[in-house]
């Protein structure tokens, strides 16, 4: 009997030794599998067009995680602590603002597509019909407030004190002759806003996203095709990419007849404009 105790103890604890190895083992791959997996942090409205590049990239053997962002801070906050490998948001002019102000260590990787903004009214039909007085919704942070300023100014709806500052802030406005009221927000809120305000600057993907306008309905849109507004991926300046996968995946983005038909879906065939040509 007591040798068929031990015998048991023996097959009992050898069996118990086999389920830990093999326990290391699928925890040891799943960490490889994590390792070897690229994360992407991004804003919502550009998803679609990186699912598409995702899906191709899975077919190459490139495993490809996106993580969504609801806000313009957090992504960049996250990738220069190293919990993601790139985002994919911002354009040079909002990400150079971001290294000053925030003493991040980031730097552009590849490029992605530009899009055009415009001013929207879901109360006039013409720039013409703005009232007196009327409420205007601009983004609150330095860059976008800039550009949405220049298309102001592009509307003869205001004077900058140098017309040709992209980084002007509402201070730098020396001629406003309809009395303008600006409201700022945040940038992804403008979209939103544009139920309560008689004009609104917006971004093609957002209103679509948001689905309180039509991106072609804008009253103008910025005649810029200037790239420096195309969003960009980007890395931490110590980024090494093994194996080549991220610039491999912007490869794809830039060249996938998928990727562009996304893009057409979400901003619109003729609101945007490749920034890597």
């Amino acid at each position: 009997m007591a040798q068929s105790s031990s015998s048991k103890k023996l097959i009992i604890l050898g069996a118990l030794f086999v389920v830990s190895i093999v326990g290391l083992v699928i925890w040891n791959q799943n960490r490889q599998s994590q390792h070897q997996e690229l994360v992407i942090g991004i804003s919502p409205p550009f998803a679609h067009p990186l699912q598409a590049a995702a899906k191709e990239a899975e077919k190459q053997g490139i495993h490809v995680k996106l993580v969504e962002f609801s806000d313009w801070n957090t992504p960049n906050i996250t990738l220069n602590n190293g919990d993601i490998d790139a985002n994919f948001f911002q354009h040079q002019p909002f990400l150079s603002n971001a290294i000053k102000e925030g003493g991040y260590k980031l730097k552009a990787f590849g490029m992605g597509a530009a899009s055009h903004v415009g001013l929207y009214s879901k109360k006039y039909k013409s720039l013409d019909e703005l009232p007196q007085n009327a409420r205007v919704v601009v983004p609150n942070d330095p860059v976008n407030q800039g550009r949405a300023l220049l298309l102001l100014q592009q509307a003869k709806l205001i004077q900058l004190k140098d017309p040709n500052n992209y980084l002007s802030k509402l201070s730098d406005i020396t001629v406003n002759p309809k009395n303008l009221k600006f409201i700022e927000v945040e940038g992804p809120q403008t979209a939103r806003a544009i139920d309560d305000v008689d004009l609104a600057f917006g971004y093609p993907h957002y209103l679509r996203l948001a689905k309180t306008a039509d991106p072609n309905s804008a009253l103008l849109l910025d005649d810029t095709t200037n790239k420096r507004y195309a969003i960009l991926f980007v890395v931490r300046d110590d980024y090494e990419d093994k194996d080549g996968k991220l610039k491999k995946f912007i490869e794809i983005y830039q060249n996938s007849p998928a990727v562009k038909a996304a893009i057409d879906e979400d901003i619109g065939p003729k609101l945007w404009f490749p920034g890597w040509v």
